[in-house]
């Protein structure tokens, strides 16, 4: 979209339908009134993704993979498996597991 925004709306807002605006300006997370107005016209809805439980989903299965890495190797070297290091490897996995159905979960709500 590379048209020059040269056309202007102007519309009355109350108090408390302003601040109603802005507060929901705010949570989505744009700073610019103009900007979020023009989001919610064009496209009905703005979304704002609390991504932190992503970042940690990401570092579990880096570190999962990384171990699962270290298990193979040392499966190959020695032969053998540790049943501790296994415990560890499937309690992350359980955990990331859980971490997805709640993304899932709040995606759903969306």
């Amino acid at each position: 979209m590379n048209d020059r925004r040269d056309q202007q709306i102007h519309f009355r807002v109350s108090k408390q339908e302003l601040e109603r605006i802005r507060k929901k300006m705010e949570s989505s997370g744009i700073l610019s009134i103009g900007s979020y107005l023009r989001k919610m016209a064009l496209d009905g809805y703005c979304l704002h993704l609390d991504l932190q439980e992503l970042r940690r989903m990401a570092y579990l299965l880096q570190m999962c993979s990384n171990n699962l890495n270290q298990y193979a190797k040392a499966a190959n070297e020695n032969g053998q498996v540790y049943a501790a290091d296994l415990e560890d490897l499937r309690t992350r996995l359980d955990e990331l597991i859980d971490i997805g159905k709640q993304i899932l979960s709040r995606l759903a709500d969306l």
